[in-house]
């Protein structure tokens, strides 16, 4: 196992620098934790054949200016745009996303999502796990797996070769990294495995796919030769077939650092340039892009981070820089599943730990009007909107309502129990799962076990 620090992740509204590390490289999966992983997995007994690519915006996106506008409330909730049609009626969305207008056919807007706190740990873990757990900022600390981790030993790679749950370029929660997307207390074996580097980048390569230093695959096929060595004179002790099983996930394991399937998927420079432009050529694009890769190869969770979303001023200039971005690279997701017969099998999911308040500031930021900006909005859990389409969920549908500020939810609320149950029916993993907590009570992954029929 090794740490590569990644650099800063960012200032957040708390004024914290928080760096961000890339852990468990290629030699960590060569331990006995990947075999044991591995048959977890297989005895979890799924068999629907999809995949998952969940795009996280690190901050907090606002649904007012995105995908829920208010053009009726007073000028101070409105904000600065003005909503235009898109392709299904009822689905006003930003100017800033042409490109989404005409394709909101493919997915669905989830309005009434809420979780009611406007802490951005607190958010976030609600978003990733369903708990509360006390997690806030001066408690940051994990308390429950991500439901990416929970995805990874439910269901494994959907092929042979492929690691589960990768994350690109690295997996962040408000600058902690893996933090709530991490397997906590069910394995930090079941923890993303992230490509880090700039997939935009034109020697953009995977290091933690090359061995560590003084590993050479012969010295790890002799390790394994010496492994198979020891399982076969155990055969004769173990009549129920466990060490024979055990060969097959040794091998799954060593396929996985020294196979060509992950290296393959990671070469995003194989793909098509014109594709590469329909994406975007920046960093959050191509990470988009590499991630259809991943799941196109067998993986079944790829989580993206684009972060710099905690807007409490200038929010027009940073929407007018960042919106396009997002623009581009989910309309190229769609539309790139689409045209390859992908989009059944592949949940796109985007949305962040919680949204922005729906009155904006004066962009003082508690001094002076304009002290600290332009005005923007600050934090908001009670009413927040995510995108879900693919994957078998429905397109073109709106779920829910808020009210005309756009603060609450008015009908059919949602929360984020819901939206898990419905990523977990989608994979065809049960709702009602139970895990075992440090104590062995057995707990509940989620609360409410009830997907959003709607979109089902």
């Amino acid at each position: 196992m090794f740490k590569l620090d990644l650099g800063g992740a960012g200032r957040y509204c708390d004024g914290m620098n928080r760096r961000s590390f890339l852990s468990l490289g290629a030699a960590g999966f060569a331990g006995l934790a990947m075999p044991q992983m591995l048959k977890a997995r297989e005895q979890s007994g799924t068999s629907r054949n999809t995949s998952v690519i969940m795009i996280w915006l690190d901050g907090g996106p606002g649904h007012m200016d995105m995908y829920d506008m208010k053009p009726d409330a007073p000028s101070e909730y409105a904000g600065i745009w003005r909503p235009i049609r898109s392709r299904v009626p009822g689905m006003d969305i930003t100017p800033l996303f042409p490109k989404q207008s005409r394709i909101t056919n493919l997915f669905s807007y989830v309005r009434s999502l809420y979780h009611n706190t406007g802490d951005h740990f607190a958010g976030g873990h609600r978003m990733l796990t369903t708990k509360d757990m006390g997690v806030s900022g001066v408690n940051n600390m994990q308390r429950f797996p991500g439901i990416g981790a929970f995805v990874a030993r439910e269901v494994g790679p959907r092929r042979r070769g492929m690691p589960a749950y990768v994350a690109v370029p690295y997996a962040s929660s408000i600058g902690l990294n893996p933090g709530y997307f991490g397997g906590h207390m069910i394995g930090a074996q079941y923890n993303p495995f992230a490509s880090g580097g700039d997939p935009n980048s034109p020697t953009f390569s995977v290091q933690n796919l090359n061995l560590a230093a003084g590993l050479t695959v012969d010295r790890l096929e002799d390790r394994r030769t010496l492994n198979n060595h020891f399982d076969r004179a155990l055969r004769t002790l173990d009549a129920n077939g466990t060490a024979q099983a055990m060969d097959r996930y040794n091998q799954e394991a060593f396929d996985f650092i020294t196979g060509p399937a992950a290296r393959e998927a990671f070469n995003i420079n194989r793909e098509d340039p014109r594709l590469r432009d329909r994406y975007g050529r920046h960093n959050w694009g191509q990470s988009t892009l590499l991630a259809r890769r991943l799941v196109e190869a067998g993986s079944t969770f790829a989580a993206v981070h684009l972060g710099g979303w905690d807007h409490h001023w200038d929010l027009e200039p940073s929407y007018d820089r960042l919106l396009p971005i997002v623009d581009s690279l989910v309309y190229g997701l769609f539309t790139d599943l689409q045209e390859r017969g992908m989009l059944d099998n592949v949940l796109v999911m985007l949305g962040g730990e919680f949204s922005r308040t729906p009155r904006m500031n004066d962009g003082g930021n508690g001094g002076a009007p304009r002290s600290m900006g332009t005005p923007g909005r600050d934090h908001w859990g009670n009413a927040m909107c995510w995108i879900m389409g693919g994957g078998g969920v429905r397109g073109g549908t709106v779920v829910g309502s808020t009210d005309r500020l756009g603060e609450r939810p008015l009908t059919r609320p949602v929360t984020p129990c819901n939206v898990h149950a419905t990523v977990y029916n989608v994979l065809g993993i049960d709702p009602r799962l139970q895990i075992t907590d440090p104590s062995g009570r057995p707990v509940n992954v989620l609360d409410d076990p009830t997907p959003i029929a709607e979109l089902l």
